[in-house]
């Protein structure tokens, strides 16, 4: 791929493109009526990124992230963050995770959340560099009986 990927705020004509992502997922994939009540959603924020050479109408989706902010919380969560696995590499995941830090501490969060599979050691480490503490082990948190980490991270003024 030429060109830097490009994020932006999803759009609901992003949908298919997001499910699709989810297909990668070995389990616990969103439906495509799950997506879209997700991009409706008011407490939820989502991104996506896509090639930077293509062209508007044409470009695939290589990542996307959704997070949750409820009104008056003062904690948000990352519910879903997911790489194309031919865009792996590319940072695209860190700059995801990095916009919803910044959107979670302009809506006045002070803390980040979010569960990871305790097998899933790219990500692991990728949360442990942005300052992500894993706390407390999810027995059988996953749809298919494995288990999940609850991480979470304290957000600072800037």
């Amino acid at each position: 791929m030429t060109g830097e990927a490009k994020l932006r705020k999803a759009r609901l004509s992003d949908a298919s493109g997001i499910f699709d992502l989810e297909q990668h997922f070995s389990s616990d994939r969103m439906s495509l009526r799950s997506v879209r009540n997700f991009l409706r959603s008011g407490s939820a924020r989502v991104w996506v990124a896509v090639p930077g050479h293509e062209s508007e109408v044409a470009r695939p989706l290589l990542a996307a992230l959704i997070l949750l902010i409820r009104r008056g919380a003062k904690a948000a969560r990352i519910y879903s963050v997911v790489v194309d696995p031919e865009a792996r590499g590319q940072g695209l995941g860190l700059r995801l995770i990095q916009r919803a830090e910044a959107a979670a501490r302009a809506a006045g969060c002070r803390e980040i959340a979010l569960e990871v599979h305790e097998e899933n050691a790219a990500a692991r480490r990728l949360y442990a560099r942005l300052g992500y503490a894993e706390g407390r082990r999810l027995a059988g948190f996953y749809e298919d009986g494995s288990d999940g980490l609850r991480l979470r991270k304290r957000l600072l003024a800037r």
